[in-house]
């Protein structure tokens, strides 16, 4: 009995596995159907794009990490029942994590033309925020869907806020920086495009976080979600000074990154580590 329970078992993984690479695949299709002007193995593979290879990979694993959300919590019944509840929100994913995209690309990356700054121009910074953007919208998905099992209305409420809240974040980040983020990315300024794609995850996993505690009302959710958000806001200058103050003393992270000749692509990744880390250790105090 306990082998036939074992086989049983991994054979309803086997079906999960292949129902999340066919979703995988049809949200690879539709990103090539959103991008059919671009030849994805040329820029990969004939001209090592670099940048386009961030924006790609950003897509690719904000995808795996919305359709993630489709297997928490418990079982809804019969395998059948289940496969179909997947297919259905995983289609739901897809569809709002691309929309998601077009908006914050149209928002947050607006002063570009990004076809011509990842694809013809190689602008790496560009593609990594792009591929930031990605991974962000994907925790997003991932949170407000793993809390609204079977709920349409709650799933795309909730996503559609937390879109104006990231928006909201990525007009203060630029706020309180020391220089205009779009120019030194438009000069091909990687570190710039790191510190930028760290402080939009880290506000995503708040965002995430918020979406997922346990509340009664919709005014309680949207509490969470204002409050993980306006922490996060605080968290971005204070995780600045003290990548300043501790991780980099005696340095000063904008000479590192926009004031000398060669911006410094290490500085930038302490500044995401520390947007990130600290956005992580606040999900663990209001766990």
């Amino acid at each position: 009995m306990n082998i036939l329970a074992t086989l049983d078992g991994v054979l309803t993984a086997l079906i999960y596995l292949l129902a999340s690479f066919v979703l995988f695949f049809i949200g690879k299709f539709v990103y090539k159907l959103i991008n059919k002007k671009i030849d994805i193995d040329h820029e990969l593979v004939e001209k090592d794009n670099l940048a386009f290879a961030f924006a790609n990979v950003g897509y690719y694993a904000g995808l795996l990490i919305a359709i993630s959300s489709l297997y928490e919590g418990d079982d809804i019944g019969h395998i059948i029942d289940n496969l179909t509840e997947i297919l259905i929100f995983g289609l739901l994913a897809i569809v709002l994590l691309n929309i998601s995209i077009f908006i914050t690309d149209k928002f947050i990356l607006r002063k570009f033309d990004l076809r011509k700054e990842i694809i013809e121009d190689q602008n790496v910074g560009t593609g990594v925020i792009e591929g930031a953007i990605c991974v962000s919208n994907g925790l997003i998905i991932h949170g407000v869907m793993a809390e609204n099992p079977d709920n349409y209305l709650g799933i795309i409420s909730l996503w559609a806020v937390s879109q104006v809240l990231l928006l909201l974040v990525s007009k203060v980040y630029n706020l309180i920086t020391p220089y205009d983020i779009h120019e030194h990315i438009e000069k091909d300024n990687v570190a710039v495009g790191v510190g930028y794609a760290g402080a939009m995850v880290a506000i995503a996993i708040l965002i995430r976080h918020g979406a997922q505690i346990d509340a009664d009302t919709w005014l309680e959710v949207l509490e969470n979600l204002g409050l993980e958000t306006g922490i996060g806001l605080l968290m971005l200058p204070l995780a600045r000074m003290l990548t300043d103050k501790i991780l980099l003393p005696g340095r000063k992270l904008t000479d590192e990154i926009v004031n000398q000749e060669k911006p410094n692509v290490g500085a930038a990744l302490i500044e995401a580590f520390s947007y990130i880390g600290g956005s992580m250790l606040i999900c663990m105090s209001f766990a």
